[in-house]
């Protein structure tokens, strides 16, 4: 059974966490953390100090032993906000890259709350129903609205604990007209947040990450009220806590109660540890302001969060028969979908030319041998190739591999975003060169089968010159040194088919080294 590591360097920590496929599940084999304040220079200067990036860099090898140790088949790597933010976050991807031979990636606020949601809901018992999910980081703050286990809005603020913490905090105890102007700040956020996001009947409210923690540990030990919820969990526990629940009044209290205490005070409190009380302002403010917002009763705290997400779908990807593996791909191709239909793609008549791709990319298995994730990719690439002519029509494959490449694809990183749009862009007279800037983004390695990826949709695409209502079936036939494509005439004919087809044959003779025949059946 594979095993699986997931690194999430976030802002303000570094966790890892590695898992081992047992039965189509995931069972957790080792855990690790390290506080490196990632953000804290980035939020101050726009760039992550060398001193930051030196403890980052301690702890991701500590974590490669880790790695190592239990034999880890397959590894992701990701940063959230501060990478976001850095202006020398390439310098610091190429430190990573050059000490542990891991690929760096940063990825979106909307992603980080969709791999979040999905570690959630993998795991955590109660989340059938309509779900707010909040993570509140180092550097950002993600609200998620799940309903039966399928996002329907997220968003991602700019109001993590470090950020606020850099921004208005400067002085301990907190000085009040940072106070005053953070929390006008967090406001503002949150008026953005209430335009896409309406929770109503919300069934839950689950928190996630560090200060959520710290909140739900001082509530259950009884730090904020004085009644603590006991170890054993006796008969006696008060109901909010028996159900793990941190009411908004008891939020607000607190968060009040910090604001006027100094760092060795905020240190004593039952729940907080030392590095956490350095932020606890800032993030017990935003929480405080989160929840009356929005009205809720409370939250409760899960300690799943990024990097299951990343775990999940990884297990997802590779497992068919796993539970997430049906609703990953459900959810990866309704974004691939909607991003279609943003750029006013008519959904039906890009359908017959992925159905063409896919019909290729089966019968020449052999031929073009292309990795298994191919197989969606092309698929992608064959509903996405016209999102440029929403732009301009002239030269719009151009536009089309700038909007793939720089869109949110849910399930698609953006090496895969990348390659995707890279298929797209080749479908005129251009060809793949290595010079050329969307291949300069793809490893060297993947530069052929992007190629062979072009010619699948190039034919696909030749099949189908504006046949809507009229779709041509084509038989293949695979010898040793040559291919032929039997088409079958429609109601109008075949020959602009036929025509578009065999100028594909030079690039066919040179991408497979087999001549390409195009006979009407």
């Amino acid at each position: 059974m594979p095993t699986f590591a997931a690194i999430d360097i976030g802002s303000n920590s570094c966790r890892l966490k590695i898992a081992r496929v047992v039965a189509h599940q995931l069972k957790t084999l080792a855990e690790d953390r390290e506080v490196t304040r990632l953000g804290a220079s980035v939020f101050e200067s726009g760039l992550v100090s060398p001193e930051a990036m030196a403890a980052t860099l301690r702890a991701l090898k500590r974590f490669q032993r880790a790695v190592q140790s239990h034999g880890v088949d397959q590894i992701r790597v990701v940063a959230t906000s501060a990478m976001r933010d850095a202006r020398n976050a390439a310098a610091f991807h190429a430190w990573v890259k050059a000490e542990t031979g891991w690929n760096l990636e940063t990825i979106s606020g909307l992603e980080e709350g969709r791999l979040i949601h999905l570690g959630v809901m993998s795991n955590e018992p109660g989340t059938g129903g309509r779900v707010l999910l909040l993570d509140l980081g180092g550097g950002s703050c993600e609200i998620t609205l799940s309903d039966h286990k399928r996002i329907v809005e997220t968003i991602s603020l700019p109001l993590g604990a470090v950020r606020l913490t850099e921004q208005f905090l400067s002085a301990d105890p907190a000085p009040a007209e940072g106070l005053v102007r953070m929390r006008q700040l967090i406001s503002r956020e949150l008026r953005r947040a209430h335009r896409r996001i309406t929770p109503g009947k919300a069934t839950g409210v689950i928190a996630t990450s560090g200060t959520a923690a710290a909140l739900s540990d001082a509530w259950m030990a009884g730090a904020i009220d004085g009644k603590g919820a006991g170890k054993s969990g006796g008969s006696n526990r008060p109901k909010g806590k028996a159900a793990g629940v941190v009411p908004v009044k008891a939020v607000r209290k607190l968060a009040n109660k910090l604001a006027k205490m100094a760092l060795p005070e905020r240190e004593a409190i039952e729940g907080i540890g030392p590095r956490r009380a350095e932020i606890i302002v800032a993030g017990t403010q935003v929480y405080a302001e989160l929840l009356e917002s929005f009205d809720l009763p409370g939250f409760r705290y899960s300690p799943l969060g990024l990097r299951d997400g990343i775990l999940a779908q990884m297990l997802a990807a590779q497992d068919a028969r796993a539970k997430a593996h049906r609703e990953f791909e459900y959810e990866r191709w309704e974004s691939v979908l909607f991003t279609a239909r943003r750029y006013g793609v008519d959904i039906k008549q890009a359908e017959p030319v992925r159905a063409h791709v896919m019909q290729l990319y089966r019968e020449l298995r052999h031929l073009h041998d292309l990795p298994p994730e191919f197989e969606n990719w092309l698929s992608a690439a064959a509903v996405l190739r016209d999102t440029g002519k929403f732009i301009n029509h002239q030269g719009h494959h151009r536009h089309s591999q700038y909007i793939i490449s720089s869109s949110e694809i849910y399930g698609y990183t953006q090496l895969h975003r990348t390659i995707v749009s890279a298929i797209a862009r080749y479908l005129g007279k251009s060809r793949p060169q290595p010079s050329d800037r969307p291949m300069r983004n793809i490893p060297t390695e993947e530069h052929q089968n992007v190629h062979r990826a072009v010619v699948l949709l190039r034919l696909a695409v030749a099949l189908n010159q504006d046949r809507a209502s009229d779709v041509l079936r084509v038989m293949v036939k695979v010898y040793p040194k040559r291919v032929y494509l039997e088409v079958e005439p429609g109601r109008t004919g075949a020959e602009l088919e036929i025509w578009s087809l065999r100028r594909e044959s030079g690039y066919f003779r040179e991408v497979f080294g087999r001549e390409l025949f195009v006979t009407l059946a």
